[in-house]
């Protein structure tokens, strides 16, 4: 099996399974619990938040643990819009961002928030300008992802960053979800950033885990209301197995990070470089310092993105449409739409997501496989 889909969600480092087995199995605790049992907890759960700061350069009171990605972007809009609405209620994002970030820029346009969508270029990136343009007296926040998950366009966080250091009142969230590993830590972690949000399982954590940072000293509203935890802006009796197997796997994606980056540039140069030359193939990313080391997104035309997949599949090599929270709603791709790529394009769009463990080898069982397929399709369109 080639599996080149790790943009929807990565496999777990057998490291990372078995220490959440194990604490599982020996610390079952509550870490709220005063007793000797909920105390251990409690430091294994400070160990692993101590251990995820100091791999990040960050304090460890900036990091606050969730449930994921999706989670931690709404926290990261919603908390700032209650928090702040006394202020303004002017939000800026991009039009090409993650659903979560999406959903909830609709939830808040309901309850009378003013929401600016900033268009993209034809690479998927938006202009620093458009953003300082649509900055108002009322703007509260600015959230812009760091890495689009469907072409892998890079998004000049840290740019944006030094614009909005005149707007001390602007909050300023990245969601770096696709970003954690891939050599942008300078980028995502500027002296601007109030709010960067993570999901455990694009680096080989277990699923229902992440955690957000939150710049010291910077407020927002909690969403969720019980018991206090985490400095009682997120209750929920914290998922401990789940919180150290992601300390684990992240200690594992940022060894030797340079060296597997460059693995990956290869690959997707490879295969990208093998792709171009075929007439019928469209890419929409490309092998540049401005787009991720991790995901090549292309189409071929006359042929939809779910017919690839499955042609693929049939070969045990895994890839995907270009998200995989709507693949199987069958819609276009939102991001190629903002890129004003014509329908029919977008619908033929696929994406190849790798990660360190991917290799050169299945990059060319997938060459082989793709001549195969392309010669078939070619022969029904022609």
């Amino acid at each position: 099996m080639i599996y080149f889909d790790n943009s929807a969600t990565t496999k777990p480092d057998l490291s990372v399974i078995d220490t959440y087995a194990k604490v599982s199995e020996k610390i079952w605790g509550n870490p709220s619990s005063l007793h000797k049992f909920g105390e251990q907890a409690f430091h294994l759960l400070e160990q692993s938040r101590q251990q995820i700061a100091k791999l990040l350069s960050v304090s460890p009171e900036e990091i606050f643990f969730t449930s994921g990605g999706t989670e931690g972007d709404n926290w990261a809009i919603k908390g700032t819009a209650l928090e702040r609405r006394e202020y303004g209620n002017h939000i800026i994002t991009s039009s090409i961002e993650h659903p979560a970030v999406m959903n909830s820029m609709k939830d808040l346009s309901k309850l009378g928030f003013d929401i600016t969508y900033l268009p993209v270029n034809k690479n998927g990136q938006v202009n620093v300008k458009d953003l300082k343009e649509a900055i108002k007296p009322t703007t509260i926040l600015v959230s812009i992802m760091a890495v689009n998950n469907e072409v892998g366009s890079i998004q000049p966080v840290k740019e944006i960053g030094k614009a909005l250091k005149e707007y001390s009142k602007v909050s300023y969230h990245i969601d770096a979800v696709q970003g954690l590993g891939k050599g942008l830590h300078d980028d995502i972690f500027n002296d601007r950033a109030d709010f960067i949000t993570f999901s455990g399982h694009k680096f080989h954590a277990p699923r229902g885990v992440g955690f957000m940072y939150k710049r010291k000293g910077k407020k927002i509203a909690p969403l969720l209301s019980g018991g206090g935890q985490e400095h009682n802006l997120r209750s929920s009796t914290e998922n401990l197995p789940s919180i150290t197997a992601m300390a684990r796997a992240l200690r594992l994606l940022k060894t030797d990070e340079k060296q597997k980056i460059q693995n990956q540039v290869n690959i997707k140069q490879l295969i990208f470089d093998h792709i171009k030359k075929y007439d019928k193939i469209i890419t929409f990313s490309k092998v540049t310092s401005n787009f991720a080391p991790h995901i090549l997104c292309f189409a071929i035309k006359g042929v939809k993105g779910e017919t690839i997949v499955h042609a693929f599949e049939s070969y045990d090599i895994f890839i995907s449409t270009t998200s995989a929270c709507s693949s199987k709603k069958h819609l276009a791709s939102s991001t190629l739409n903002a890129m004003k790529i014509p329908e029919d394009e977008s619908t033929s769009a696929v994406r190849i997501s790798l990660d360190e463990h991917n290799t050169v080898e299945e990059a060319k069982r997938f060459i082989d496989v793709f001549d195969i397929l392309y010669d078939k399709f070619k022969k029904i369109n022609s």
